[in-house]
């Protein structure tokens, strides 16, 4: 052995024990002081912090529906809207509106072509869209009363899931999983699946890591696939993979130890051992053969309709089970511009079986009351036309000025309406809550509190919240 831990032969290898020992056959090397050092190393950091104040959730799924599902048209009933359907938006309302581009102010009202209806016993209202999710709304906490000033989808995205527009910050996820890392080690702590991929693209701050070290992003995966490259290869054993895990390391660590402090490097380094821990992990987690077939039917598995996103949501419940720290299913297509009524019927009809099926899943797996769930999108839609359009091709612009979301799960208090916007829909009236708010709120909720969970970046100590924001506390019991 070198001075530096490395085995002699791999220091200066002649070209026979080179061509020997290559081909991903370098056997067995003296590495596994060094290994487990970096693996004692990451895991200390990937296993958290402590927390702040007792947590009410261990994990959280953030249910985004990309696009903007329109507040008075899901679960803000405005039967005033009804009645001045056609007519100018009153010059009373039209006041209060943000100087904002693509307010709709000067278009005319739109009635919301769905029907609204009171369930459960807190008689919350909710669209005909969402008949499963209406059963449940005695699990819910409705907050009708969010807003901001950005209309364009990316930035607006970028806005909700990571505090600024600007898209050059950590996203929540990340936060949480380098604030409390994560309960499984074999498995990636922040996981983000993507379905539907019409409508707004994808914005990848809303699970990159930002200035936070690299290895605190979300994996990404589109579709019903598994993680990527976590299927071992047929031809090795996992002793053969050990032994290029073994070699790989050693060659970054040398070349991390000349090139200092470089994250993105470090992370590589840890992916590599996790990806090795995932190749057995993974392909178990992802393995929905396991469940009943009661349990697929619950979440639409069968349905064309419901059969991608119904797999991403119970993914996310087999996910929480395994100790996975964030889980965010992002749902593309809500864009309705034009023919508002077939678009969110569509997307309803996509989204409402497996939601459902995931808090029912949840609850009776004694799972909700420790898992936060939160549903919404990066704004809402205008109660006006698009334009002065007529007739069935009539749809909404965007409206960030006033949008609901709600939350389950996790020492939320159910059954509660949280805020209220104008007898339109346009604005906040009660409780005016801002994306800021919603972040430490959630934040709050997993033990987190977002004065304290600050990174030293450039000489500054960022925090989570960089916008302000505080904790809606009536949320909680």
């Amino acid at each position: 052995m070198t001075s530096n831990g490395s085995p002699l032969h791999l220091c200066r290898p002649s070209r026979r024990t080179l061509l020997a020992e290559s081909a991903f056959g370098f056997g067995t090397l003296a590495l596994n002081s060094l290994l487990a050092a970096e693996e004692t190393a990451v895991g200390n950091e990937m296993s958290g912090r402590q927390a702040h104040h007792p947590a009410r959730a261990r994990s959280i799924i953030f249910l985004f529906m990309s696009g903007g599902p329109g507040q008075t048209d899901t679960f803000d009933p405005k039967p005033v809207l009804q009645q001045l359907d056609g007519q100018r938006v009153p010059d009373s309302i039209a006041a209060q509106v943000p100087d904002i581009p693509r307010s709709g102010v000067s278009s005319r009202l739109m009635a919301s072509p769905f029907r609204f209806q009171t369930h459960g016993e807190s008689g919350i209202p909710v669209s005909e869209l969402f008949p499963e999710t209406a059963r449940l709304v005695d699990e819910l906490c409705v907050i009708r009363s969010l807003h901001h000033r950005n209309p364009v989808h990316g930035p607006a995205e970028c806005l909700s899931l990571t505090g600024t527009a600007v898209g050059d910050r950590p996203s929540m996820g990340s936060w949480i999983s380098w604030g409390l890392g994560s309960e499984n080690n074999n498995l990636p702590g922040f996981i983000t699946f993507l379905s539907n991929s019409t409508g707004p693209a994808p914005q990848r701050p809303g699970w990159n890591s930002g200035f936070l070290p690299a290895r605190f992003q979300g994996t990404a995966i589109s579709g019903t696939d598994s993680i990527p490259w976590t299927t071992m290869p047929a031809a090795d054993s996992d002793r053969e993979r050990r032994d290029q895990l073994q070699f790989l390391n050693w060659m970054n660590q040398e070349h991390l130890l000349r090139s200092g402090d470089n994250t993105e490097l470090a992370a590589r380094i840890s992916s590599f051992e996790l990806s090795f821990r995932m190749q057995t992990a993974a392909p178990e987690a992802f393995d929905l053969s396991q469940e009943s077939a009661a349990t697929q039917s619950l979440y639409g598995l069968h349905d064309s309709r419901t059969a991608e996103f119904g797999h991403h949501c119970l993914m996310a419940r087999r996910l929480v089970e395994r100790g996975v720290r964030c889980i965010q299913l992002r749902n593309g297509g809500w864009d309705a511009h034009g023919s508002l009524e077939s678009n969110h019927r569509a997307q309803a009809a996509a989204t409402d079986l497996p939601v459902a099926g995931l808090l029912r899943d949840l609850r009776q797996r004694g799972l909700l009351d420790h898992t936060l769930v939160v549903w919404g999108g990066e704004f809402g839609r205008t109660p006006t036309t698009e334009g002065n359009v007529t007739g069935i091709k009539r749809g909404r612009d965007h409206s960030p000025a006033g949008y609901s979301i709600w939350l389950a799960g996790g020492g939320v208090r159910n059954g509660l309406i949280v805020g209220a916007t104008d007898e339109l829909g346009y604005v906040p009236t009660e409780r005016p809550l801002t994306p800021a708010d919603l972040h430490a709120t959630l934040l709050y909720a997993l033990g987190l509190d977002q004065h304290l969970l600050a990174f030293r970046h450039r000489n500054r100590d960022e925090i989570p919240t960089v916008l302000g924001g505080e904790v809606i506390r009536e949320v909680f019991f």
